[in-house]
């Protein structure tokens, strides 16, 4: 690291003068203690670099044409709003769809320059020209500013709101003040976004029949119960995120991929995380490795294989990935296939999460777990939720509060909101996997003593990204396609997120991209052809459908066949632990 300059000068009375960066910092100490959400600041930066904070105070300052610019164009508007000529029509956004946004002059008025003002500041951060991944963390900051001063979110900006007092007479503002209180003693002051009562794990949730046949430190391993009287051969077994429960992939019976895996005859066995606290907070990626080596042993075991195939989801794609590279460095061949969803295994692209996590924020973000051991599921969650802050905070502040409604009951939701804890030391290894993009370097990831090259897989591999995902952009998964050395597919869902995760075979709106090739044949991808976001668009065809069968058809093939479905789930060397879904799933945060 480079060190940085010194920050005074001298004068003829030899007082140092203060750089620009410096002002911005005491500004900024002055204001971060007012930080409900996030707690210490999450933008903090680290002493040799800038963050991105001083880096757009000081562009602010060395850069006034492009304020007056901005300002002008901005009072030039609002001068066509208040003369009612102006074009911006509030009723656009989903915010002010109310009819009085339309009809009413003053609402009209009042969401032009709202909308005209969040323009005026998003397109100043623009013209700043701080580069990609500054300018990202900019808009970040901006969108926290200017969605939370949203007229909509007041209840005399609210024509609905207003209407739903008059017509409760007042019992809704008073029940949603008791959801506000509520919050703040319980919710770390965040709108509860989920009624999670109708949802009880392994009941409404992760209610999918099965067996716990191993348990370390780390880890449960469920077996779930054949529901087909001939089963693939070959094990699949999965690997969720460590920052949320396993249960994504078992939600409610009809929207469950274990469930839907189980009915076509897999295998299936599932990693349950232990939710970590402080005791352990040198539980690294070394730690998890091996956690995942024993239960893989218990998988082979059980099944009597040689083999298996392993799936691995968001962060635990990335454990997934590490722990088949080391297996390949060692000359372990356990692994038969390996699928990954929403999982970026390549950081390079400037998306605001790689930006966030990047650069000067690296080492704040580091230290910050280190001190407490862990880093919280809560603050975590707290973070992607202002990663999209209309839809997963203030949606649900209009709602509870100025509304008086509850939340919905939605069992994805309910998920959500079942945060867990990830140890300090694997928070550090995931933030240098991810803010020196290592896992595209040959060597630069080091597990258990071996350094990992991803292109020397030779493994079947399959990647699936979300179209609309705003966690793992579906371009970085792709990459994951170029990065290893067998055969890959790609596939794209149109979809967010999770949406892309929770996906039924039933679901008349699923829709997905993949390239047609001839299907199962190994080494048909021998001349391996690397792919850019825009090449694979253009070879892509659409289909309607989930992903779920598509994948379920790829995995069949690498399956090795049937065999009679067991009779018993554990056996003499792993004795039943109890029925799924568990214990550590149990948890909280």
């Amino acid at each position: 690291m480079s060190t940085k300059p010194s920050n005074t000068s001298s004068t003829d009375t030899d007082e140092p003068v203060q750089s620009d960066e410096e002002l911005f910092d005491a500004a900024f100490e002055a204001i971060r203690t007012f930080n409900p959400f996030f707690g210490p600041d999450p933008l903090a930066k680290v002493e040799s670099e800038p963050s991105a904070f001083q880096q757009i105070g000081v562009a602010m300052v060395t850069k006034p044409a492009v304020a007056l610019r901005r300002m002008a164009g901005l009072a030039t508007e609002s001068a066509k709003i208040m003369l009612g000529v102006s074009g911006i029509e509030p009723t656009e956004d989903r915010r002010f769809a109310h009819e009085q946004y339309e009809s009413n002059p003053v609402l009209r008025r009042l969401g032009q320059q709202y909308l005209a003002w969040r323009e005026t500041v998003h397109g100043y951060i623009d013209d700043l020209d701080l580069g990609e991944g500054t300018t990202k963390q900019g808009h970040f900051m901006a969108d926290i500013v200017t969605e939370a001063v949203a007229p909509s979110n007041s209840l005399l900006g609210n024509p609905k709101a207003i209407e739903e007092a008059i017509a409760t007479r007042g019992r809704s503002l008073q029940q949603g003040f008791r959801n506000w209180l509520n919050d703040q003693a319980n919710n770390g002051g965040m709108p509860t976004m989920v009624d999670t009562e109708p949802f009880v794990i392994g009941e409404t949730i992760a209610a999918t029949p099965g067996e716990v046949v191993f348990r370390n430190e780390v880890l449960e391993l469920l077996r779930y119960t054949p529901t087909t009287t001939k089963v693939r051969k070959r094990p699949l077994m999965i690997v969720p995120p460590q920052i949320n429960k396993y249960y994504v992939l078992d939600l409610a019976p009809g929207r469950s991929l274990v469930e839907a895996a189980v009915a076509e005859g897999q295998q299936v066995f599932m990693v349950s995380w232990r939710n970590a606290t402080p005791e352990q907070r040198h539980w690294d990626m070394d730690f998890y490795v091996v956690s995942l080596i024993e239960a893989m042993e218990a998988v082979l075991s059980l099944t009597k294989q040689d083999d298996l195939n392993i799936l691995g989801t968001c962060a635990g794609g990335i454990t997934t990935a590490v722990l088949t590279g080391y297996l390949q460095a060692i000359g372990d061949e356990r692994i038969n296939s390996t699928s990954y969803l929403v999982t970026g295994l390549d950081w390079g692209d400037p998306t605001l999460l790689a930006a966030m996590i990047s650069g000067a924020n690296t080492g704040a973000v580091v230290q910050r777990s280190q001190a407490a051991g862990i880093l919280s599921g809560r603050d975590l969650g707290q973070m992607f939720a202002f990663l999209r802050p209309n839809d997963l905070v203030w949606n649900y502040w209009v709602n509870n509060y100025l509304m008086g409604k509850k939340p919905p009951a939605f069992d994805v939701l309910a998920w959500n909101v079942d945060s867990a804890n990830m140890p300090a030391g694997l928070h550090a290894d995931f933030m240098t996997i991810s803010a020196q993009n290592t896992l595209t370097i040959p060597g630069a990831t080091e597990v258990l003593g071996e350094k990992i090259d991803l292109r020397q897989i030779k493994t079947d591999t399959y990647v699936v990204g979300g179209q609309t995902d705003h966690i793992t952009p579906w371009e970085g998964c792709l990459s994951t396609i170029n990065m290893v050395g067998g055969d890959a597919e790609f596939v794209l869902c149109k979809s967010g997120h999770v949406q892309t995760l929770v996906c039924p075979t039933d679901n008349p709106k699923a829709k997905y991209l993949a390239i047609d090739k001839p299907s199962g044949a190994k080494g048909s991808n021998a001349k391996k052809k690397r792919y850019t976001p825009d090449s694979w668009l253009e070879e892509a065809t659409e289909h309607t459908g989930s992903w779920w069968s598509h994948w379920f058809e790829w995995l069949e093939k690498r399956s090795d066949g049937l065999v009679n479905a067991p009779k018993r789930l554990d056996s003499a060397d792993y004795p039943s632990l109890g029925p799924a879904p568990g214990t550590y799933v149990h948890e909280k945060a």
